[in-house]
């Protein structure tokens, strides 16, 4: 494990020795916790080229949850594939101000994995949740880990391009939406920016444009004083604000994350 670590901080991972551990209890099938008490000596022959692979895969930027599967979030594990985003610790401040508050029928725009749906379905077991996205591999990813966590009796899946296919009301709208401008994806970590579904990622313009169509239709689908919750960039909170006030929903405000960075847009309808 220590050449390893040595050629993944040569390739410049952040966490070298971090990632090496993992991988290497995903090769062997062992709990990360276990790592220490292999000896590379042990190796089998089969976990060793297995070992290997990954570690070449890791050093040329294939993220690592990519290559064990999974990632977790908000304390479980979710199944991962290179057809969604993978899920970030920041987005856990979204669940955090959803669950702040009492609601009975969500829905999730751009599911994606499907994290925030099943998290905040499975955090709040009176509730049910539809969640959309356009892409059609991430809605049989969802799906997967929506069977994954046993909230499938409460949840729906449907492929829709933002609210086009959605009918009905809900007193919770959550949203991870592409929020990276087009001129900004040059300068993303190259986990990202190769191998994370660019769809998922930018508009193709200024970041904005999921917020446009967002807040053009978020009031026609909530129930009144029903909640809207956007998580965001850095630098998009005046904006999105601007575009929530302009389409008639009241009370909006930012929540900070953890490092104190603008995370969250939150606004009611009338």
């Amino acid at each position: 494990m220590v050449a390893a670590t040595a050629r993944l901080r040569a390739a410049g991972i952040a966490e070298p020795a971090r990632d090496a551990r993992v991988l290497l209890a995903h090769a062997a099938r062992v709990d990360a916790a276990r790592v220490t008490l292999i000896a590379p000596e042990d190796l089998a022959p089969d976990i060793g080229e297995r070992y290997e692979q990954l570690i070449s895969l890791r050093a040329i930027r294939v993220p690592v949850s990519h290559l064990v599967g999974e990632r977790q979030f908000y304390g479980r594990r979710f199944k991962i594939t290179a057809d969604v985003l993978d899920p970030r610790p920041e987005t856990e401040t979204l669940i955090e101000a959803a669950l702040s508050q009492p609601f009975s029928r969500m829905l999730d725009l751009g599911v994606g994995s499907g994290c925030i749906l099943v998290t905040l379905l499975a955090e709040n077991p009176q509730s049910t949740g539809l969640g959309v996205d356009l892409s059609e591999a991430a809605c049989l990813q969802a799906s997967a880990n929506v069977i994954l966590h046993h909230v499938e009796n409460r949840a729906e899946i449907l492929r829709s391009d933002w609210f086009g296919a959605v009918s009905g009301s809900f007193d919770l709208i959550v949203s991870n939406p592409p929020y990276i401008a087009q001129d900004e994806m040059p300068e993303l970590q190259a986990e990202v920016r190769q191998h994370e579904p660019e769809m998922a990622l930018t508009d193709g313009g200024d970041g904005l444009g999921a917020y446009r169509s967002i807040a053009a239709r978020a009031a026609d689908h909530l129930r009144p004083g029903g909640r809207l919750l956007l998580e965001i960039g850095p630098t998009q909170a005046d904006a999105v604000i601007a575009l929530l006030d302009d389409a008639g929903l009241i009370e909006p405000g930012v929540i900070h994350d953890l490092d104190g960075r603008p995370r969250v847009i939150q606004a009611r309808a009338a």
